[in-house]
């Protein structure tokens, strides 16, 4: 992802914003555990006096006809992931570089271990990048912050970006509401080609791919969450007493389980293959599929 020095010499670690990941953190390995929602076991982060952004149960004022017993509104929750459809590559060719998981530097406090929050692919500085599912742009640019999840209060930290003068070293990020309960994040553009507000369809180009955000070379940074999620992703230390963030966020899913060939892409990192794995994996269920209806009659 991203990295930036703020104050004297100092390196801070956070996700699209200030993140210093390094791609040292080993083979690519399997996920272990579910995918549906991270399970927040925060370290160092305790959510107790987070505030959180879902809404609590309401109570309906009792019609006349309810006896004097109010209706207990119980919020929505999180859809769970494997019932996502309509998801594609936000870009073609190119490679896994680091995909959800556990790492070392990670700016995430997540089941007692520091976390990579999304998936980071490459190909090459100015490929277009897709949108990955249908939907609605909430940020394009630099100022992203509210539309990515935080937990609490964010204006100490605009506060300190606008002191210093440092929005320019943020990287420039894209969050699209895909009007299925989750919200995409793209990360590091070089630039971008849709606006607030607009709506986008699946693989319409939102940008190019780019470093921005002082990232080691050009990629895409792919994140998903869903705003009505109720675990948390706790935040470094580090980064709280720097940088003046809230202390958690709405914790993130795996994209890769709802991109085709997901399992492919993180067994061989590579992009193409897992297009054509999931391509030949439909074909194989559209030539199937007359005999299963024949079977059903």
């Amino acid at each position: 992802m991203t990295a930036i020095a703020f104050g004297a010499g100092l390196a801070l670690a956070v996700p699209l914003a200030f993140a210093v990941l390094g791609h040292s953190a080993g083979p690519l390995e399997p996920l272990a555990g579910g995918v549906a929602g991270a399970v927040s076991g925060i370290h160092e982060s305790p959510l107790a006096t987070a505030p959180s952004s879902t809404p609590a149960p309401t109570v309906t004022p009792p019609a006349p006809s309810d006896a004097g017993n109010p209706t207990v509104v119980v919020p929505p929750t999180a859809p769970p992931v494997d019932t996502l459809t309509g998801y594609r590559w936000p870009i073609t060719q190119g490679r896994i570089s680091l995909p959800f998981k556990a790492i070392p530097g990670g700016e995430w406090w997540n089941g007692g271990k520091l976390w990579h929050d999304g998936v980071d692919m490459a190909s090459f500085c100015g490929a277009p990048v897709g949108a990955a599912h249908a939907g609605v742009v909430l940020a394009a640019g630099r100022h992203f912050d509210e539309q990515i999840g935080w937990i609490g209060d964010l204006e100490p930290y605009v506060r300190l970006l606008n002191a210093r003068h440092s929005w320019g070293n943020l990287p420039i990020v894209v969050v699209i509401d895909d009007g299925n309960g989750y919200r995409s994040i793209y990360a590091h553009f070089r630039d971008v080609s849709v606006r607030v507000g607009q709506k986008v369809k699946a693989g319409q180009e939102i940008g190019h791919e780019g470093a921005t955000g002082h990232a080691s070379g050009c990629h895409v940074h792919f994140g998903l969450f869903s705003p009505l999620e109720t675990k948390r992703f706790g935040v470094r230390a580090d980064i709280l007493k720097h940088l003046k963030l809230p202390r958690s966020i709405i914790a993130r899913v795996d994209p890769l389980a709802v991109l085709p060939g997901g399992d492919v892409a993180l067994r061989t990192r590579q992009i193409a293959k897992a297009i054509s794995a999931a391509r030949a994996e439909l074909a194989a269920a559209e030539l199937n599929a007359p005999d299963l209806r024949a079977a059903g009659r």
